[in-house]
């Protein structure tokens, strides 16, 4: 029996109402701003969970893709945002709590096995969600290995994996395709097909998966796979 036969013990947290609003104001600005050129985007299910696998190359990455797909769209967001006192700390924590994120440490062990049954829930209650399994943004420009948490949380929940490019998202700039500059491009790959894999015991299955999510990643955003993990994601 899988985590999917049992009942969630986490609360998938929901996008509120500051979540729809923001986008439909997002959506026209960052067309003016950015010009981007989305493909695919019929590739995500209209319907049931999605775990959309996404490279990761700037902080802009977290608004493009929710902007880009037709499905709200939730992410794993930095813990730290979430704490805090005074007028800010609080004004922080209602707005990420308003657009449905979810709070991550950057650590092992207890905290992050928390951050993944988030992610589970969410995915448990039909929704989308949105994950960069390199772990943080790339700085050299490469894709690097995927960690195993974005397929446990599939293989867990049974959603279909679909593996999303973002190209220019870390140079591209405000307004650079009226100077005739590469446009920011946002590619939805077709879901992977995993079928072959029922049956497979767990770890093997989970590192296929990632295996097959960072392929396709890479076959989408035309980067050069480093073959190591992101030095900044370990620890």
């Amino acid at each position: 029996m899988t985590a999917t036969d049992q009942a969630s013990p986490t609360r998938a947290p929901r996008p509120g109402a500051v979540y729809f609003i923001g986008r439909a104001v997002l959506r026209p600005l960052f067309w003016v701003l950015y010009r981007p050129r989305i493909v695919g985007r019929e590739n995500i299910p209209a319907h049931g969970p999605v775990l959309l696998a996404s490279n990761h190359l700037s902080a802009l990455d977290t608004v493009i893709i929710p902007t880009s797909a037709a499905r709200p769209v939730q992410f794993l967001i930095k813990a730290s945002f979430f704490t805090g006192s005074g007028v800010l700390g609080r004004f922080r924590r209602w707005f990420f709590t308003s657009i449905g994120g979810v709070p991550v440490h950057r650590a092992t062990g207890r905290d992050a096995r928390a951050a993944l049954d988030a992610g589970s829930s969410i995915l448990r209650a039909g929704s989308v969600f949105a994950v960069f399994p390199e772990g943080t943004r790339s700085r050299d420009g490469m894709l690097h290995d995927g960690h195993g948490g974005a397929a446990w949380m599939a293989r867990d929940t049974g959603a279909v994996i679909v593996p999303v490019g973002l190209i220019g998202t870390g140079t591209t700039t405000p307004l650079s395709h009226l100077l005739g500059r590469p446009r920011l491009e946002v590619r939805f790959g077709e879901a992977l097909d995993l079928a072959d894999l029922e049956g497979v015991p767990d770890g093997r299955a989970r590192r296929e998966i990632t295996e097959r999510m960072m392929a396709a990643i890479a076959g989408l955003s035309g980067q050069e796979r480093s073959g190591s993990v992101n030095a900044t994601s370990r620890g």
